[in-house]
């Protein structure tokens, strides 16, 4: 019996954190969502969904299930550059923008969407002093945590702010400053800790939109309260890029860059136990702007832009198994 279970579990340890060894895989819906980018990709109890983009763009729900795709509300107004989370059964919009380049807006609001009701409703002010998109997002022990982003557009105004809103006592909370400014990344937990990894300054001010990617990966530590910078940078720099954790991993994916017109397909992963990067197989079509959903035991990316900039948008799929 005891040499029974040693062997399941060095069987079950062999496979802790293997690298996928197959590619990823074009998935064929019949029937398609809307083309977007600057948008999210969310998983909200089983189900995918599409919201937000350059204009005023529907929400749309894959079933991965049924793989099959479904229009399930219009937007209220255009709202883009965000990373929305899932948080009791309604999907979270915190630190989007409105209108256009160069001069968006940031929401003054969060704004909530309710898959069952299919009703948006308008959710709770963020502070006046704390207004930015283009910001990390992410849910721990029932409160959601806003890192960076940028208060005016793609112009100017980088921070490095970090912030904590507890939903029962609707409240915010000013955390320590993240140890550099940033924006179009987003943030995910590995573990018990928060990763921000890619995304750039963006300069339009001084013409340099694209070109002030970032390196350094920086990661909170809730137990201690502190921030640290890792010693080794995301191999490809890289902003509009879309991050996910699946422990031992930090997965940094998509993207854009000045070093090529196509979006990046790169997809890199920083086990979080040794601080060392390896690459996972890359996407079939390279993208930015766009989300990433991990769920049982499959990555899915689904939008965004073909090329740097603005366009072509996709409404294509695909689909990598980790597991």
């Amino acid at each position: 019996m005891k040499l029974a279970l040693i062997f399941v579990f060095v069987s079950s340890f062999s496979l802790f954190g293997q690298i996928p060894a197959g590619s990823w895989s074009a998935v064929e819906v019949q029937t398609s969502g809307a083309k977007r980018h600057e948008s999210t990709f969310v998983n909200c109890d089983g189900v995918f969904y599409a919201l937000g983009g350059r204009g005023k763009r529907p929400v749309d729900a894959y079933y991965p299930k049924q793989n099959r795709w479904e229009f399930v509300a219009d937007a209220p107004f255009e709202f883009h550059h965000f990373q929305a989370v899932s948080f009791q059964h309604e999907i979270y919009v915190i630190g989007a923008m409105t209108g256009n380049y160069p001069h968006e807006k940031p929401l003054s609001n969060m704004w909530i969407f309710n898959p069952r009701t299919k009703v948006w409703r308008e959710g709770a002010a963020i502070p006046a002093d704390r207004l930015r998109g283009s910001a990390g997002v992410v849910v721990r022990k029932d409160k959601l945590y806003f890192v960076s982003g940028i208060q005016d557009g793609h112009w100017d105004g980088h921070v490095k702010w970090f912030d904590v809103f507890d939903p029962k006592t609707n409240q915010w909370e000013k955390l320590p400053d993240a140890p550099r400014a940033r924006d179009h990344f987003q943030a995910t937990l590995v573990g018990d800790k928060l990763y921000v990894a890619g995304g750039r300054t963006s300069h339009a001010s001084i013409g340099k939109v694209l070109n002030e990617t970032i390196g350094e990966v920086d990661v909170y530590d809730f137990k201690k309260g502190s921030w640290m910078t890792l010693a080794n940078p995301l191999p490809t720099q890289r902003a509009g890029s879309a991050s996910v954790g699946h422990f031992p991993y930090l997965i940094v994916m998509l993207g854009e860059s000045t070093a090529q017109t196509s979006a990046h397909a790169e997809v890199e992963a920083l086990d979080v136990r040794s601080g060392d990067w390896v690459k996972f197989p890359s996407l079939n079509q390279g993208r930015h702007g766009t989300g990433v959903v991990n769920y049982k035991g499959k990555l899915y990316v689904a939008n965004g832009s073909a090329n740097r900039g603005g366009g072509p948008e996709l409404n294509s799929i695909e689909c990598l198994q980790l597991n």
